[in-house]
């Protein structure tokens, strides 16, 4: 019997969702992650590109006071939280403009990466974290791994160079981003930072520093030498042993001074090369909020704008719109039309900033209180052991913002307490169950923290016995969670704490 085979073509209709966000809310989400410092720079530059936003006269002197009324969770059980909504204009544009050919090509733009007007220029106050950031976007990357190669970004050191293990910056995605990850994908996101201007950021050691920028430095004659001496004559290059080293590669006199010339040249501190901190280690901090503790227990919080002035329509351009609003366009000459595409489109432009600015705003708000609702006891006392475990998605439910919101609230943005200026992450850790409880991370830190503080230096503790202290102070936790918690903490093994 013959066989046969048929084939057969069939079309399938599939219904899918697709979120797409609208240009306001991407200037919205754009916004919110700016710091205090970066939106009076934004908002200048704004100001300066639109010829029809101004700012208003004596506004921002004094700034709001919102105050915490409503009893933290232990006490009052859930929290809920009334905020009105934010009127924004519509996004359709139907009511300004006659037809889609009249809307200015800014509007019509998607979230489809960086083909949003950003319109950020901050010359030479651009800190030298956002230059290594602008450069993110020359290489192929999903949005989800330039989030985490920003976050990279943010934990290297004032030299430039990463001493946080790849595991802990993997966690930290997790805590503070909820992005999830492993140390292989975070290593392949190094490699791919090693290669941005200054070379050598992002290396693990001085010695991996040197070696990244010979490797990238293709065009000059003794790359392979360079090489040979960082990798193999480390230690004779650091002491300047510098005859060891010509003989060793059996060079001549002149050629040895050349190479000399060449290796004096790297830099092994890459992160000074333009002249500012990464992580602002080495300069004023502003803070984004202030929260203040009063006698009586209660916390008041206020969102730090000084300096970032509130912003208006120009009434000449509302006056402009107006007086075209009882003519027939169609009969207006050619001019004059350019004119009120000009105006219609810069004003919209404007009110879609100011939306956006008011959106910021409210989400900064509902955002910090709901911190100080659930880090209450912490704003209080100070004690950092009262710090309960906290995700973004526990900010988001009380809030009913987006995590991604959230996320972008907590990202660089610092807070003044009655204790000091802290970073808004900072409140955000694991919970670890202990027994019938769940119990902050951030605490069994601060336990471990003072067994160290008060060890005998002659005789430190080792991992062991800190594992053995922890557990009879009822923490059960195993020794390989109390090295890396020692890690995470930058305290050095016992032998180096003699």
């Amino acid at each position: 019997m013959a066989q046969t085979n048929s084939l057969s073509q069939q079309n399938v209709l599939q219904q899918t969702q697709v979120q797409t966000l609208s240009p306001q809310q991407v200037l919205t989400a754009r916004l919110t992650e700016l710091s205090v410092e970066a939106l009076r720079q934004r908002v200048e530059n704004e100001c300066m590109e639109n010829p029809w936003l101004e700012k208003k006269e004596n506004i921002g002197d004094e700034a709001d006071e919102y105050e915490d009324s409503i009893s933290s969770p232990e006490e009052e059980g859930e929290v809920v939280y009334e905020t009105p909504p934010y009127e924004s204009t519509e996004d359709d544009n139907s009511s300004v403009y006659g037809s889609k050919d009249d809307i200015p090509a800014y509007q019509l733009y998607t979230h489809n990466g960086d083909n949003m007007p950003e319109n950020i220029e901050y010359g030479d106050t651009q800190s030298f974290g956002d230059k290594l950031e602008s450069q993110i976007y020359e290489f192929d990357l999903t949005s989800d791994q330039q989030l985490k190669l920003k976050y990279l970004i943010g934990s290297l050191s004032d030299d430039g160079l990463l001493h946080k293990p790849l595991y802990q910056i993997a966690d930290e995605l997790d805590i503070y981003q909820g992005l999830q990850t492993n140390e292989e994908e975070m290593e392949q996101l190094l490699h791919v930072l090693w290669q941005f201007e200054p070379l050598g950021v992002g290396a693990r050691s001085v010695q991996e520093c040197l070696l990244i920028q010979i490797r990238y430095d293709t065009d000059n004659p003794f790359q392979s030498l360079m090489e040979r001496v960082i990798r193999d004559y480390y230690d004779d290059f650091l002491h300047k042993r510098w005859d060891h080293i010509e003989q060793r590669l059996h060079l001549s006199h002149l050629e040895m001074e050349s190479l000399i010339e060449n290796l004096l040249k790297l830099n092994p501190r890459p992160g000074t090369s333009l002249g500012e901190s990464i992580n602002h280690g080495s300069r004023q901090i502003t803070p984004d909020f202030i929260a203040k503790t009063e006698l009586d227990g209660s916390v008041s919080m206020t969102l730090n704008e000084e300096g970032v002035p509130e912003l208006k329509i120009s009434e000449d351009a509302l006056d402009t719109l107006k007086s075209f609003d009882a003519k027939d366009v169609a009969k207006l000459s050619q001019a004059a039309q350019e004119n009120l595409r000009f105006t219609r489109s810069y004003v919209d432009r404007g009110q879609m900033f100011i939306n956006a600015m008011g959106q910021r705003k409210q989400n900064m708000i509902s955002t910090m209180l709901a911190i100080i609702k659930l880090q209450k006891t912490y704003f209080r006392t100070g004690d950092e052991t009262t710090l309960r475990p906290m995700k973004l998605e526990d900010i988001s439910e009380i809030t009913g913002l987006d995590i991604s919101t959230i996320s972008r609230v907590c990202n660089s943005k610092y807070v003044q307490t009655s204790y000091g200026i802290v970073r808004l992450r900072w409140f955000f850790s694991k919970a670890t169950r202990q027994g019938d409880k769940e119990v902050s991370v951030r605490t069994i830190q601060a336990a471990l923290q003072e067994l160290v503080d008060n060890e005998d230096r002659n005789y430190p503790l080792s991992d062991d016995k800190l594992t053995g202290l922890l557990r009879e102070q009822g923490f059960d936790i195993a020794r390989r969670t109390v090295s890396k918690y020692r890690e995470q903490m930058g305290i050095p093994v016992a032998r180096m704490r003699k």
